[in-house]
């Protein structure tokens, strides 16, 4: 299966993407911002990093690139889409997913282990993992603070289109509060279909032995694979 990974000015996280889906079993496609071309993916990542620089607003500029011209519309149709961090801040800039990602409220950038709870296992990136599962993924970032209006939250709670949620616990280091004033510890969601998802932790960096704090990373690339192919 081919997976397209965008790479914007300002990317870093490609390369991680590239090799993660290369350790999945997949065949990475480099995709270029400013290509509107898809080369025929069967899937696409939208990586980490700080597109444009981060100039205007997080992911505020990309959502503007012209291969978000054809991915847009591509996602819309159902293709897998998977977004992580700035890729995550690009897809809600572009309206693909609901909410916005906002400075961390202590205004400080925070790189940590981070443990994630498992919501949603019925989407093309999660089919893998068990529902209510804990996994470790490395969270970093300055601006991840998920916020929505009070109506959208209530929708993305009673749809079941929470992804995963930071599991806040006493003697973390974090003073019983998730890493960054996400609202309801969201640190990922999902649209409608399933096809979409976004979240602020970086999979990539936890898919080999002695890189990362887990291979808890692995199956969002596995379950994507196993989804193309029943698809």
């Amino acid at each position: 299966m081919r997976i397209g990974v965008v790479t914007f000015p300002g990317s870093l996280d490609d390369h991680d993407a590239t090799r993660a889906i290369r350790v999945a079993g997949g065949e990475p496609v480099a995709l270029w911002h400013g290509d509107a071309d898809l080369r025929g993916v069967d899937a696409v990542v939208l990586p980490g990093g700080f597109s444009y620089g981060d100039y205007l607003r997080c992911g505020a500029i990309a959502r503007f690139a012209p291969v978000m011209d054809v991915l847009v519309p591509a996602a819309k149709g159902g293709l897998p889409v998977l977004g992580i961090c700035n890729g995550f801040q690009v897809l809600c800039e572009s309206h693909l997913l609901p909410g916005a990602l906002i400075r961390n409220d202590h205004r400080k950038f925070v790189c940590r282990d981070q443990v994630l709870r498992v919501e949603n296992t019925a989407t093309a990136w999660t089919s893998d993992f068990a529902q209510g599962q804990e996994i470790t993924i490395v969270l970093k970032n300055g601006e991840g603070g998920f916020v929505a209006d009070q109506r959208t939250l209530d929708e993305l709670e009673g749809e079941g289109r929470v992804a995963f949620r930071y599991v806040v616990r006493d003697g973390d280091g974090l003073g019983g509060r998730n890493p960054n004033g996400s609202y309801r510890d969201i640190a990922g969601v999902t649209n409608e279909r399933g096809n979409i998802v976004g979240l602020m932790p970086h999979p990539e960096h936890c898919v080999e032995p002695g890189y990362g704090p887990s291979l808890d990373g692995l199956p969002f690339f596995t379950s994507v694979l196993t989804s193309v192919v029943n698809a």
